[in-house]
């Protein structure tokens, strides 16, 4: 779970103010209102003087825009070609509760030049998160998890810690999480446009990134200019249906590993065929159900095991643990080399800043429950959907479908975003994604019409665009981005095979067990 992460910087970049109208809750022109101009500085002693920071007011409520205001962090670094400027590219790296300020910085070295000319990079915070306002719940740390199998035995205990989170959130923070949604963040996206004196944004969203930017091409279409979509969150899903998606795509992923596995018996002695690989996988599981595995110090049961589901979208990270978890279970110390499960999941990530240590945690509850009513609210209904998703997809079809703090959350304020508006915009994809995966990025592709998708077949792991700088996708984004035209047609290409334990990401997108 990510939820200390990325250093509080505030950044912006700041022009002339214009006029931004505010939305109501049914999405409908309110009252004009003009964010202050950004008062720049430099972010801190020890980050590049071209990287400048700012806050700007945000309304809490977009309906009552004279009312109670949210401090938004925004951060810039400037074109260093004036001449060559288009306009501004926002960034957002996904979550949701993943801060954003860093994201120039972090892409500044990798962003192909024809495309850096253009553009003013824009960082920003999203409202709740990181310098942006930030909340939290008060959540011990074993109240921040989602991962949470379903067991007829301890279904109480899981029913009493989902109401236990809604609880305290509401306790805590009550007033403001009810707006903390994705249609208001799209507005403070338009808020910063505004601030910015910019007519138009373009913008570069990972992963929930993705639903954010479709969001705001439905609330602003006149101000859409060059948008891309990397790693796609299905619009008609969110976000019960989403989360469910991490089990049914586990399952065409763990029958690839068992191939790949299968080939490469020799190396790992796991299977020679992929019924064997299947076989000795859920014969370590059962076994330690039975009797825990002393791994890296830790203790892992079977359900430890599954709970990893996105380690099978890459092979060649998941064949060396599982053996030596095999290893492990029968005496054998695991090497030095071999990771423990988390870790082998874990991207590197900054230094927590001053928020909550729950912040991120606490905005994800607050914007999945809180963009739309499709959460059941019979604790029986997740009951009934777990049991039956254990049985259709065993590796985590109960994790996905056990019952979320979401059950006792507050009512949202708003429906959920229709995808009406026609949205010329780029969408990109690896075929192998475990956190938004390809029947994700599809959706996304199906539900905005005008879209153009990127695929990279073959492609692994959880961002494309900079994250894989080998993808074979590259050139159609850098493309876009540069020119505004998008392919005549959808792009499928074929994804180089990455190296044995993955490609070395150099920004901070890697999956998480969790999270989007």
């Amino acid at each position: 779970m990510r939820t200390k992460r990325i250093a509080p910087l505030l950044v912006a970049a700041g022009l002339l103010a214009t006029t931004v109208p505010l939305l109501s809750a049914t999405g409908a022109a309110a009252v004009d209102h003009r964010p202050a101009p950004p008062s720049w500085h430099r972010c801190a002693a020890d980050r590049p003087a071209s990287f400048e920071c700012a806050t700007i007011k945000v309304p809490l409520d977009y309906a009552r825009p004279r009312g109670p205001s949210l401090d938004l962090a925004i951060s810039r670094v400037r074109s260093e070609k004036p001449a060559e400027r288009r306009g501004v590219l926002l960034l957002n790296p996904g979550g949701p509760g993943d801060p954003g300020l860093d994201l120039p910085l972090g892409i500044l070295d990798v962003l192909p030049r024809e495309v850096r000319d253009q553009y003013d990079l824009i960082g920003f915070d999203p409202r709740g998160v990181g310098a942006s306002s930030p909340v939290g719940c008060g959540l011990r740390d074993d109240e921040e998890g989602l991962d949470r199998p379903y067991h007829p035995e301890t279904f109480a205990a899981d029913v009493a810690w989902a109401r236990t989170v809604a609880d305290k959130c509401r306790e805590k923070a009550g007033a403001v999480l009810p707006y903390l949604t994705t249609r208001n963040t799209a507005r403070d996206m338009d808020a910063i446009r505004s601030a910015l004196g910019e007519p138009k944004i373009s913008y570069l969203g990972y992963s929930y990134g993705t639903y954010l930017g479709a969001v705001y091409t439905q609330l602003f279409p006149a101000r859409t200019d060059r948008f891309v979509l990397d790693s796609g969150v299905d619009p008609h899903r969110v976000w019960r249906d989403t989360i469910r998606t991490w089990a049914t795509e586990a399952e065409p992923a763990f029958a690839r590993w068992t191939r790949w596995t299968a080939e490469r018996d020799a190396e790992y002695h796991l299977g020679a065929s992929p019924a064997a690989v299947s076989r000795t996988f859920w014969d370590l599981v059962a076994r330690a159900d039975r009797d825990p595995i002393e791994y890296h110090g830790e203790k892992l049961t079977g359900d430890t095991i599954r709970s990893v589901r996105a380690l099978f979208f890459y092979p060649a990270r998941a064949a060396p643990l599982i053996a030596a978890v095999k290893a492990a279970a029968d005496g054998t110390p695991p090497p030095a080399s071999v990771p423990s499960l988390r870790d082998a999941l874990a991207g590197a990530r900054s230094a927590a800043g001053e928020p909550p240590s729950d912040n991120g945690i606490a905005v994800f509850w607050s914007v999945i429950c809180g963009d739309s009513d499709s959460w059941p609210r019979d604790p029986e209904q997740y009951r009934r959907d777990a049991v039956r998703d254990k049985a259709a997809y065993p590796l985590y079809g109960d994790f996905a479908s056990n019952i979320k703090p979401c059950a006792f959350w507050q009512r949202p304020r708003e429906a959920a975003t229709p995808m009406r508006t026609r949205a010329n915009v780029l969408t990109v994809q690896n075929e192998w994604d475990s956190q938004t995966p390809l029947a994700s990025g599809e959706g996304l592709h199906r539900a905005l019409k005008g879209s153009r998708m990127a695929l990279a077949l073959g492609g692994e792991g959880h961002g494309v665009y900079l994250a894989d700088p080998d993808s074979c996708v590259t050139a159609t984004v850098t493309g876009y981005l540069a020119t505004g035209r998008l392919p005549a047609r959808d792009v499928n290409c074929r994804a180089t095979t990455p190296p044995p334990g993955g490609r070395a990401t150099p920004l901070p997108l890697l999956p998480t067990p969790d999270r989007f």
